[in-house]
């Protein structure tokens, strides 16, 4: 009998298998009944005034049923391999700090969107699929229904899976103004970065 390990090239294959396993082509996506923005532009442009997001950021945001801003949070992405998992993890953990679950509703009334920022064109890559797949997956885990995932580049902004997109906003363009991007926002506005009345003040002062 013979006892040993598993080899390292043996070990790298799986775990980059496991890794495509956690990512979604944009078939998938597409046919994954995500519910269509009304008005994406003014998503985009809210989340891009807010958080401001630079190449590496992630914004996630939740819309009431009205498509009206509950919460939002920007993190940057870690340099490690693309993972569906490790951006699920990254999802959830920012959901949790920004706005209560809702596992005990039997179906979902707020949705989950996606803002990546990143560099390249608009065309789909690995990392934007293990996004999808991360967005999906802690949406289920937080009560959500699983919206829009949509990527910000120098050419503008596109949603997938829609064929909807703009030159404005892009990575390098100025944010617009947040106090035009609050207007008809809840008053219990929750992020991760400050709480309702400085947001409320900020738009004051606009």
């Amino acid at each position: 009998m013979t006892f040993g390990f598993a080899s390292s090239a043996a070990t790298s294959m799986t775990n980059s298998a496991n890794r495509l396993a956690r990512m979604l082509e944009p078939s998938e996506w597409a046919a994954a009944g995500i519910p269509l923005l009304r008005n994406p532009r003014e998503v985009v442009s809210g989340l891009h005034a807010r958080h401001r997001p630079t190449p590496t950021t992630a914004v996630v945001a939740v819309l009431d049923p009205e498509e009206r801003l509950a919460a939002s949070a920007s993190f940057a992405r870690r340099s490690a391999p693309v993972d569906g998992w490790e951006f699920r993890n990254a999802l959830l953990a920012h959901l949790r700090r920004v706005i209560p679950h809702d596992l005990r509703r039997r179906t979902p009334v707020r949705t989950a969107v996606l803002l990546y920022c990143r560099e390249g064109d608009e065309r789909w890559t690995e990392e934007d699929g293990a996004w999808m797949w991360g967005l999906r997956d802690a949406c289920t885990l937080h009560g959500l229904r699983c919206g829009a995932y949509i990527t910000l580049t120098r050419g503008g902004w596109q949603v997938f899976g829609e064929g909807r997109g703009g030159r404005r906003p892009s990575s390098t363009s100025a944010p617009g103004d947040l106090a035009s991007s609050l207007a008809g926002e809840p008053l219990e506005l929750r992020t991760a970065s400050g709480a309702p009345e400085a947001l409320r003040r900020t738009a004051a002062r606009r």
